[in-house]
């Protein structure tokens, strides 16, 4: 009888497109149809179930689909030699690959001559072979000197674990508190396993009634999540296995806090150090003076040296963020613009004043 080809996007009910995404709801749905705990009366629904598990396993992996997509259920073989599915010359066609892969087509659909028949015996050492003595080219073929054993019969009978589903949260910040660090509690609606069913969906023989099949059921629960120093907009704070239950015996997903830094009217952040800007009167300016410069820790002065230009920056060490990255220590700095405040309004003694200063410096 010869084997036939087994097509795992219609086994799991999806078009040859379908996405990573669509691939796992289809099998969880199978999954829920096709458990042989709901279809005790079919003899065929453990084959079957191991059927849809055998081509989840492959559909849900990319290197393993693009390889079957590639090289069709052999896909194995071809993988086993190396060969890479994007190379042209690794197809179906062309020179001896082509007749290579028609001898094998023929082999498995009967198009051409049947498998090898007669009797065969199994050793550790020399795998499947005729009772002549005769290697199988059949057998060889598939597995090399190796035959299926126990524990892959088992892999296939058993559903492939399933990782959780990520949960993303938004959190919104102010500066200060991404200098400083500080935590935010998080309420989140979550799956978790139905504990009717266990989590596999099956009360009693029948779908749950508590989890409709799914085995899952959505509860509350709140998280209290520490934000370090030094986070910015974009940065990404972990809770691990906080999120999506998993299924199969698969771990949880993680929770990931989603970090939005609010902008400050005061400052403006270049990586860890900070920027402001300070106004000086013209006076300050040109024979020196003290002026006051807002940090997040609060205001402290700043020596104004006589003949500073407008536009001068000073920089305050260390008054600026607690430096990120691997390794990194210490704070950034605050750099300081001086803008310097003409006066308006002039009396007409000032104005008099003005004149004979300008009158002195020419």
């Amino acid at each position: 009888m010869p084997v036939q080809f087994k097509d795992y996007y219609n086994v799991l009910g999806v078009e040859r497109t379908a996405t990573d995404s669509e691939i796992k709801t289809a099998f969880r749905k199978k999954a829920r149809e096709l458990h042989p705990d709901v279809n005790r009366d079919n003899p065929d629904a453990e084959e079957r179930f191991k059927e849809l598990n055998e081509a989840y396993e492959v559909l849900s992996d990319a290197e393993k689909r693009r390889m079957y997509d590639r090289f069709g259920e052999d896909w194995q073989r071809y993988r086993d030699a190396g060969v890479n599915p994007d190379d042209v010359n690794a197809s179906y066609g062309g020179g001896a690959s082509q007749q290579s892969y028609q001898d094998f087509e023929q082999w498995f659909t009967g198009g051409g001559q049947s498998a090898p028949s007669g009797p065969w015996e199994w050793s550790e050492r020399g795998g499947y072979r005729e009772t002549s003595g005769r290697f199988s080219d059949f057998f060889n073929l598939l597995f090399g000197n190796e035959a299926p054993n126990v524990g892959a019969r088992d892999r296939f009978n058993r559903p492939r674990p399933i990782r959780g589903d990520d949960i993303e949260v938004a959190a919104e910040i102010t500066l200060k508190e991404a200098a400083e660090g500080t935590a935010r509690k998080l309420t989140l609606q979550t799956p978790a396993s139905c504990q009717t069913c266990g989590g596999t969906g099956i009360a009693r023989g029948a779908e749950c009634p508590t989890c409709d099949g799914t085995g899952q059921v959505t509860k509350s629960k709140t998280l209290e999540v520490k934000i370090p120093k030094g986070v910015k907009t974009g940065s990404r704070v972990r809770i691990a296995g906080q999120g999506g239950l998993g299924s199969y015996g698969g771990p949880n997903g993680d929770v990931y806090l989603m970090i939005s830094v609010r902008d400050d009217p005061n400052f403006e952040r270049i990586g860890d150090d900070l920027k402001t800007t300070v106004r000086v009167p013209l006076f300050t300016a040109v024979l020196g003076g003290e002026t006051v410069v807002p940090t997040l820790d609060g205001r402290v002065a700043l020596t104004i040296p006589p003949g500073t230009q407008n536009e001068k920056v000073f920089r305050l060490r260390g008054k600026g963020l607690p430096k990120s990255g691997k390794g990194a220590s210490g704070q950034g700095d605050l750099l300081a613009t001086v803008h310097v405040d003409l006066p308006t309004d002039l009396s007409e003694e000032e104005t008099k004043l003005f004149k004979q200063l300008r009158n002195l410096r020419q």
